[in-house]
């Protein structure tokens, strides 16, 4: 016959300690795993709000833009007065782009440097609120312009050229003139109700 070993109250409690702080670990492990996928689907947007478009998603890169008068179509592009600005420190950049928009047929008037302390990081359109549909003829000759209005009350429309541009448009991609203009997503349909515009480079009235 077998003699039972005595019962060791020691071990025993031993023995618990170890299979509850186990447990206690297992629990501990699955909760900070669920956490951190919660985590994660939220970060990548498959929980929460919608996130927020960048700037850089966002029609005419967040900058408010008036939309093409009615029924306006692509200008003739001599019929457009453009002048080439350089915000970049990249010398003889302007005159270039200014070389390669004579070369597509618009009137220019010039080039020089934007009056700005730091460069500009994107080309820029700037135009008045009467010449929308030539400024509108000009952005299109870019793949990633801001087209902006100012206070101008003239025709000219002013190329500010950012560090981000490459090269301009393929002229087989843009629409021809006499073609209808499509407006920018979201844009303001009254021009008058943009209030607050920046003032415009110094030059010459252009009519």
């Amino acid at each position: 016959m077998t003699i039972p070993e005595p019962f060791d109250e020691r071990e025993a409690r031993k023995q618990f300690v170890r299979r509850r702080q186990k447990l206690v670990f297992t629990i501990a492990v699955a909760a900070l795993v669920a956490v951190t996928v919660v985590c994660a689907l939220f970060i990548l947007g498959a929980l929460g709000k919608t996130p927020q478009k960048t700037a850089a998603q966002q029609p005419n890169y967040g900058v408010a833009v008036p939309c093409a008068p009615a029924n306006s179509t692509v200008a003739n592009h001599p019929n457009v007065a453009v002048r080439v600005l350089n915000g970049t420190d990249k010398s003889g950049l302007g005159t270039a782009v200014m070389e390669a928009l004579s070369n597509r047929g618009f009137s220019m008037t010039g080039s020089g440097d934007y009056p700005s302390k730091v460069e500009v990081q994107r080309t820029e359109i700037l135009f008045g609120k009467n010449n929308i549909a030539k400024a509108y003829t000009v952005a299109a000759q870019f793949n990633d312009a801001i087209m902006r209005m100012d206070d101008r009350s003239d025709q000219l429309v002013d190329v500010v050229i950012g560090s981000t541009f490459n090269n301009l448009n393929s002229e087989k991609s843009i629409v021809a003139a006499g073609k209808p203009i499509t407006s920018i997503e979201g844009c303001v349909s009254d021009a008058n109700t943009m209030k607050d515009l920046p003032k415009a480079p110094e030059h010459d009235a252009v009519n």
